[in-house]
């Protein structure tokens, strides 16, 4: 069954002629005409839960009149894998909304509970579906649920005859031919100036006099219970993601009386109260937000937009008590410059309650307003104009890279998406059978790094895992606060969500370093830790790290930000790059690698090159030999990479070690 694409242009809202598609094989649209009562078409809602700016929605309205059109959304456990409980709770307001406004035009949302596949097919069975509308992804795990449905569908018999078509659509920001045509350099694709596309109004959906049970929305306690019951073996690992990397530490540390410089910051959160409340006190009607202690946006479209020009006004002020409320919000949540915005945004547009090019027009629209009508092109007059414009263009900017990508290859292997609490992560996998292996890189680097590595391991009998940090290479770099711990817990995610099994962590310089945090926070994730020149310092009786040794590594690499950049750091330039290169200044090393080996327990392999010009490598040995006797030490000649300047030699020694400890 051919899969469709479709992709809007410049068009107005009643201009859907303009409308274009991309396809990927030979068939065409198939339009009932004549006598014939119109096929229904399916709208298959994943992450676009809106009516408004939705191109799906609106073609599947004018593609016939007569044409009855069916909202579906479907939990399926794979779409919905690493959904926190908070987002799990977000979802399920933006559901409620997206029904309501559905019930408002006599149309209604339908519930399925299961496999996508399984439900789709029935109901475009039910319904007699000629169409299925579904917004592209680019994450590897959602593109393969569809090619799951496309499977089904093209497998099962009809009594039309023929299987539905699906069609693609995307909310491009941009308006562009070709994705494959798009410069992977930001310098170069803003040259292009491309226009930006206008967001679609809200169509007029035809009542739905269908004789269909729609299913009802569930709570969350009876959503929380189906992906339970749901999970297989290989999701036994999922309840270790419920606690962060910071509490655990801090309860280790503290049964042990240990003194790091591990500061302290905020709590996990407390149990969600019924009734809402700003931050300082007061009740407040109508909330934007789910609880006193939440900090992201709940709701559909409408509290969103409502959210958005409470945020945009910041500065004017307000005697709105749920505008109050959100500016509270903002200054709670305002840790560095503009990162309110993804904080309080983040998840509603990762649910789709809002699209990128609604958010994008209704700031600059706000900008004009402010500015007789003109834009200055010396900047935005507002810190949460900017934060704003600058947050969509990033995430727009990431998007069309990783859908470029689909079809490319990535130092010859395949390039593949996870999504990981709303932003896009880079990684590969090589190899099928065999211990799963996870290379880490350090600072300005990617998974590239290991382009000499990850083959020839896997030519050796391992399934390779590799991956691109958030805030380097393709992944997508966020204004967030980075930090070791924030990546230990991606690291964390990773090995749950996508690998599912214990993994030889490899790691090199602060790469290595965060592998040792997430095998000594959380031991059963890890076969083995295997540190390439790693960052870090070894203490004797985990005694508190002074600067002059936590901060050597960093101290270094800021003296040579500008030839590390330069060297290994080609995307420098792409939209949130700044934020991470910032980031080096305030990294904390002081968690000692010995209490980090000793809270991991398994067996531990330092490959140390020599020749290191960051670190004094005889002195780092000598104290791994003093203080901890069960680590193995190997030494070459090489110097802070030794992954890439001697692969050969580090593949053999991989190898070697993954075969000896019989994982």
């Amino acid at each position: 069954m051919p899969l469709l694409a479709l992709r809007l242009g410049l068009s107005a809202p009643r201009d859907l002629g303009r409308l274009r598609l991309r396809r990927s094989r030979s068939r065409g649209l198939v339009v009932a005409s004549g006598a014939v009562k119109a096929p229904a078409a399916v709208v298959w809602f994943k992450h676009d839960l809106r009516v408004d700016d939705h191109p799906g929605l609106a073609a599947a309205v004018a593609a016939e009149p007569r044409r009855p059109v069916v909202p579906l959304y479907v939990f399926d456990r794979r779409i919905l894998a690493g959904y926190s409980d908070k987002m799990l709770e977000l979802l399920l307001f933006a559901l409620e909304d997206l029904k309501m406004v559905l019930k408002s035009q006599e149309s209604d949302l339908l519930i399925g509970l299961g496999n996508a596949e399984d439900v789709v097919l029935k109901l475009v069975n039910e319904v007699q579906a000629g169409l299925i509308f579904t917004e592209e992804e680019v994450e590897y795990r959602v593109r393969n649920v569809l090619a799951s449905v496309e499977s089904s569908l093209s497998n099962a018999s009809f009594t039309s005859g023929n299987p539905p078509e699906i069609m693609v659509w995307s909310a491009s920001l941009y308006d562009y031919k070709n994705p494959r045509e798009l410069s992977t350099s930001h310098n170069q694709f803003l040259k292009e100036k491309l226009p930006m596309n206008t967001p679609l109004a809200a169509p007029s959906l035809p009542a739905l006099n269908i004789e269909i049970e729609t299913g009802s929305l569930p709570t969350l306690e009876e959503l929380k219970g189906f992906l339970k019951e749901s999970r297989t073996s290989e999701d036994n690992w999922v309840p270790l993601k419920s606690t962060s990397a910071r509490s655990i530490l801090k309860k280790t540390l503290s049964q042990i009386k240990v003194k790091t410089g591990v500061a302290s910051s905020d709590s996990d959160g407390g149990d969600d109260t019924t009734a809402y409340y700003g931050t300082s006190g007061r009740k407040v009607q109508n909330s934007m937000f789910a609880s006193e202690s939440s900090i992201e946006v709940r709701g559909g479209t409408e509290i969103t937009l409502d959210a958005l020009a409470a945020y945009l006004k910041y500065l004017e002020g307000t005697g709105k008590a749920s505008w109050q409320e959100l500016h509270d919000k903002v200054r709670l949540s305002e840790t560095r410059d503009g990162a309110s915005f993804c904080t309080l945004f983040g998840p509603a547009l990762q649910l789709g309650v809002i699209s990128k090019r609604r958010v994008y027009h209704e700031t600059i629209q706000y900008e004009r307003d402010r500015n007789a009508g003109f834009i200055s092109p010396f900047g935005y007059s507002t810190p949460t104009v900017t934060a704003a414009v600058d947050a969509i263009c990033s995430m727009e900017w990431y998007w069309l890279l990783a859908l470029k990508s689909q079809v490319c290859i990535e130092g010859n292997y395949p390039f593949r998406i996870w999504r990981w609490k709303g932003h896009l992560i880079q990684y590969t996998s090589v190899g099928h059978e065999g211990p799963s292996v996870l290379l880490v890189h350090g600072f300005g680097a990617s998974l590239q790094h290991f382009r000499d590595n990850i083959g020839a391991i896997a030519d050796q009998g391992c399934r390779v895992w590799a991956i691109t940090l958030l805030g380097f290479g393709k992944s997508e770099k966020p204004n967030v606060n980075y930090s070791e711990l924030l990546w230990s817990e991606l690291l964390r995610d990773f090995i749950v969500d996508i690998v599912k099994e214990p993994v030889h962590l490899v790691g090199n310089s602060i790469g290595g370093y965060i592998c040792a945090i997430t095998a000594g926070l959380w031991p059963s994730l890890a076969r083995s830790l295997i540190l390439l020149n790693t960052a870090g310092s070894v203490v004797p009786s985990y005694s508190f790290i002074p600067l002059s040794e936590a901060r050597l590594l960093l101290l270094f690499l800021r003296s040579r930000a500008g030839g590390i950049l330069k060297e290994y750091y080609p995307t420098s330039y792409d939209p949130g790059a700044a934020t991470v290169i910032e980031s080096i200044f305030s990294f904390n090393l002081s968690i000692p690698l010995n209490f980090l080996f000793d809270s991991f327990g398994g067996k531990i392999l330092i490959v140390q090159g020599m020749k290191d010009p960051l670190t004094k490598s005889k002195s780092f040995v000598s104290m791994l030999r003093e203080h901890c006797s069960k680590v193995h030490i190997r030494e070459l000649d090489a110097g802070h990479a030794p992954h890439d300047e001697v692969p050969d030699e580090v593949n053999s020694l991989l190898c070697e070690w993954i075969k000896e400890t019989g994982a």
